[in-house]
């Protein structure tokens, strides 16, 4: 194959299509669990700082901001008899799982939790080494570009976003029906690990272990291609891809608000809410329902509108229903419709924003390609990774300031102002990006038709 041909690709059975999937039901769990509930855990349960904890998520997305593109640039650089992406499944799968059992579970090795300095250093540094090992999540993005061609990628994101959402769903099911009562049980003895906690912590580590191991060895490798692996070299060209840039700010820009709203979603129903075990279930099968319904719409709208008129939308939703937080201060709003219509709104625009970044990095290095003839998944993927979580740090550490607020009560309950506030904050992070895309961003090619 000469150097400016691309691998052709032929029509991809389902069936591949959905065990390429497969994995983000794991890496949905681990990180699904990690964002929507670590903060929740170390804050309310184990009783550490709310901006220290702020501070320690934040160095994780910084830590996985250098290894994303690490891991985007070494995976494009040598061609294997495993391929280029497989070895780093093999690789970091373990690690994945391991660390993520570590993060969740301190009780494990540390005699006691209420030494708050250790458990502050503990939360620190296996947060920074479980976000480095998600970083796996870049040579299999990247393989997407390499495995499927455009035409196939709707529906390979959906079926991503799908088990995605399975595991969301799963995990906010746990969460909201489990793990509310495990952090109950922890505030009253913080050093005694629950069993049902110990037990699911470890099997979801487990399950992102074995589906990100399994692909390896039952799907083909990708077909060797020449790649300019030159880090310099590629750097400079991405940097002159002007719409390529303006698409990773974007996503930085609106990367405030998304990690505020992942990470806060939890901590918002549990303590302004305060909803029993049977509202829990209602709002999470409420969650679960949404999100497949609101991906097929989202998906079914980017294949009539295109791409880009269905992000405005999902930014204008966004920014037109977030500020419902506000409803925690008015006492007389039953929680459970509250906490109902809250849950159904994050399903929607968590459920449209998740389908994109996928789609997008694929489509932009498919684009370049069209002039460079090189297809560099890989830094394509792992590139944007630097800016996102830079941005992302940023929204969780100023979570941190924000539930540092004074508390005020409604009600019978307690709270840090900023637990209502935030979803206005969000809103007007949501309208800035909108304005911004509308003006700046491609996402529709000519080529693409």
């Amino acid at each position: 194959m000469s150097e400016n041909e691309l691998p052709e690709r032929k029509e991809t059975p389902l069936s591949k299509k959905i065990l390429f999937a497969s994995p983000r039901l794991g890496s949905s769990l681990v990180l699904g669990v990690e964002g929507f509930a670590l903060f929740t855990l170390y804050y309310v349960a184990y009783g550490l700082n709310p901006i220290l904890v702020g501070f320690a998520q934040a160095m994780g997305y910084l830590s996985i901001a250098a290894a994303q593109f690490l891991l985007g640039w070494v995976s494009d650089a040598k061609y294997t008899k495993w391929g280029r992406r497989k070895p780093f499944l093999i690789v970091f799968a373990p690690l994945l799982g391991i660390t993520f059992i570590f993060l969740l579970l301190p009780g494990l090795v540390l005699p006691d939790l209420n030494n708050k300095s250790l458990l502050f250093q503990w939360l620190l540094i296996w947060d920074i080494i479980f976000r480095a090992s998600y970083a796996i999540t870049t040579p299999y993005q990247a393989w997407l570009a390499e495995l499927f061609p455009i035409n196939e990628r709707p529906v390979v994101s959906q079926a991503q976003n799908t088990f995605n959402f399975i595991g969301n769903g799963i995990m906010a099911l746990t969460t909201l029906i489990v793990f509310t009562n495990v952090f109950d049980k922890l505030q009253t003895d913080i050093n005694t690990i629950p069993s049902e906690f110990l037990i699911i912590v470890i099997l979801f580590g487990g399950i992102a272990i074995l589906l990100f191991s399994l692909i390896c060895f039952v799907l083909p490798t990708e077909p060797h291609f020449p790649i300019d692996t030159d880090l310099i070299g590629n750097l400079k060209i991405i940097l002159k891809n002007k719409n390529y840039n303006l698409v990773v700010l974007m996503q930085g820009i609106s990367g405030f608000g998304w990690s505020i709203i992942s990470t806060v979603m939890l901590t918002y129903t549990e303590v302004v809410l305060g909803l029993s075990t049977m509202e829990y279930l209602i709002v999470a099968v409420c969650l679960l329902l949404g999100i497949f319904i609101f991906l097929y719409i989202w998906r079914k709208s980017i294949e009539k509108r295109g791409k880009k008129p269905t992000l405005l939308t999902i930014f204008i939703v966004a920014v037109i229903f977030l500020p419902i937080t506000l409803l925690g201060l008015v006492s007389s709003i039953s929680p459970l419709i509250l906490g109902i219509f809250f849950i159904l709104g994050i399903a929607a625009i968590l459920g449209g924003w998740y389908l994109f970044p996928y789609i997008m990095y694929a489509d932009l290095a498919d684009d370049d390609s069209k002039t460079t003839g090189a297809l560099k998944a890989g830094i394509y993927v792992g590139y944007p990774s630097i800016i996102l979580n830079i941005f992302q740090a940023i929204g969780v550490f100023l979570l941190g300031l924000i539930t540092s607020l004074p508390a005020i009560t409604v009600g019978t309950n307690t709270f840090s102002l900023g637990l209502v506030v935030w979803g206005p904050i969000c809103s007007v992070i949501l309208l800035i990006s909108y304005f911004y895309t509308k003006k700046y961003v491609t996402l529709d090619f000519a080529w693409e038709r």
